[in-house]
């Protein structure tokens, strides 16, 4: 795995870093393909059932590397992450600042824990460019149209207190307790089945402007893989033992 992204892990937590803190994180080719390849990590790894995403030094991202992409274009692979993000829950733990595509990276991941002094921002209107990672499609579900518009439209960001207030973040820390709040998230998640919680994550993604009854058919295949699962007889077998369950994610 590249060095722009490093992995680590935490009982049955990936803790995945951005690693290019002197850039604040800049998104180019180096780091695009190491995000993919430590999502895939997660993914691929039945002793993992969730991952925390964080950036090193002072920020978490500060979007797309421009110097890198004025000489060769956007990052190679980046585009998959954005629309495909990982299939087990994915937490963003973000300190200092996520801005451009790395809002559209945390907007990527299922849960969002901030720091109290991050900003939030899609700038690209700015530079000549706009938020093609996603932000546009994502941000009106979660913060609402006129907040995402102004969002878009004015390129100024807003405070991890606002982000808080409108539903874009989960939960907010003190400075520096990022991790440490994504961590607690993370493995709180961790004790549950993996794939109830994969499932779960599955339907709640996938059922979103459908109608009851197309909700209803989209979960009829995870309902019959869970439910006859190995874990779906491990849990009330340790229930009725009164024991914590070994789940083997199978």
């Amino acid at each position: 795995m590249s060095d722009a992204v490093l992995t680590e892990t935490r009982g049955r937590v990936l803790l995945i870093t951005l690693n290019r803190p002197e850039a604040m994180n800049a998104i180019n080719t180096d780091l695009a393909q190491g995000l993919l390849a430590a999502v895939q990590e997660l993914d691929s790894n039945d002793g993992l059932t969730t991952g925390v995403l964080t950036g090193a030094g002072r920020g978490f991202c500060a979007g797309m590397d421009l110097k890198a992409f004025a000489s060769s274009g956007p990052p190679k692979g980046l585009g998959d992450f954005f629309e495909q993000g990982s299939k087990k829950p994915l937490i963003a733990a973000i300190e200092g600042f996520a801005l451009a595509g790395g809002l559209e990276m945390a907007l990527s991941c299922d849960l969002l824990v901030a720091a109290e002094n991050v900003k939030f921002g899609i700038p690209e209107a700015g530079v000549g460019l706009f938020a093609g990672g996603g932000a546009l499609i994502r941000l009106p579900g979660r913060v609402g149209y006129m907040k995402a518009m102004e969002m878009a439209l004015t390129a100024d960001p807003i405070t991890a207190q606002e982000a808080l207030s409108v539903g874009l973040i989960s939960r907010i820390t003190e400075k520096g307790k990022a991790i440490d709040g994504a961590m607690e998230l993370a493995e709180r998640i961790a004790r549950n089945a993996p794939l109830s919680v994969s499932a779960s994550k599955e339907i709640i993604k996938g059922t979103q402007g459908m109608t009851d009854a197309e909700g209803w058919e989209f979960q009829k295949p995870l309902f019959a893989s869970v439910f006859t699962s190995e874990d779906a007889k491990e849990g009330p077998r340790a229930f009725a033992e009164k024991r914590a369950p070994v789940w083997t994610g199978r």
